[in-house]
């Protein structure tokens, strides 16, 4: 690997995660809604980049999505909508916390190299969680993409944070947990990709180097 100065890091599952999870939060609005499960977490999963790219705020995406996949399912449209405000209700953007090791990894590293996020999601919401473990302590430049930006994996999300950062794609690295939108993304822009996991990855997406956890990043770089 060639001298690194600056790292892009995934948000979700990669520096964050929420207190509680969106399944929980999801099956937790079924039983305040009295109603069986109209979809699985995964479909709303599968859905979010798109709808993501669609609307202006996270209520919005929420609402647009669940009733879609209400609809897809069988089910009233505004049963989907009902859903998505009883969600909202139930989910709260600052419920969030620092993955462990992240903070003494980001430490260590925003004394050597430039750091950016570069990640997909409604910008509210996105913000919300930045703000709530204050990591604009840590961070130089944040791209929220999905509305006025594609989405990973499109490489124009990675683009804009290496030139907001006034560095070359050859001297910047990205990491992240989703072989699909981090790897494929960073690969898009000409970049190499650190991929957090435990598993081996598929023939599809090979990224540039693996580790099993962030705090081997330090060690790494």
């Amino acid at each position: 690997m060639v001298q690194i100065e600056a790292v892009l890091f995934d948000l979700d599952d990669t520096l964050v995660q929420y207190k509680r999870s969106p399944g929980e939060v999801l099956q937790t609005s079924f039983e305040i809604l009295g109603t069986e499960p109209l979809f699985s977490v995964e479909e709303y999963y599968a859905r979010y980049d798109e709808f993501a790219e669609k609307c202006n705020s996270m209520n919005e995406l929420r609402s647009e999505c669940f009733a879609a996949l209400a609809d897809e399912n069988g089910y009233e449209r505004q049963l989907g909508r009902a859903l998505a405000d009883t969600f909202s209700d139930e989910r709260d953007q600052t419920n969030v916390e620092l993955l462990p090791s992240v903070s003494r990894v980001l430490n260590e590293l925003n004394r050597e190299y430039q750091l950016a996020i570069v990640t997909n999601g409604a910008p509210d919401a996105q913000q919300q969680k930045i703000d709530a473990v204050n990591l604009d302590r840590w961070i130089d430049t944040i791209v929220i993409a999905g509305h006025g930006v594609p989405p990973k994996p499109d490489p124009e999300p990675f683009e804009r944070a290496i030139q907001s950062l006034n560095a070359t794609p050859a001297t910047v690295v990205h990491v992240g947990d989703s072989l699909e939108t981090d790897i494929a993304g960073a690969s898009a822009a000409g970049l190499d990709s650190i991929w957090i996991s435990v598993s081996n990855s598929s023939e599809e997406y090979i990224p540039s180097h693996r580790i099993k956890s962030i705090d081997r990043l330090l060690s790494f770089l």
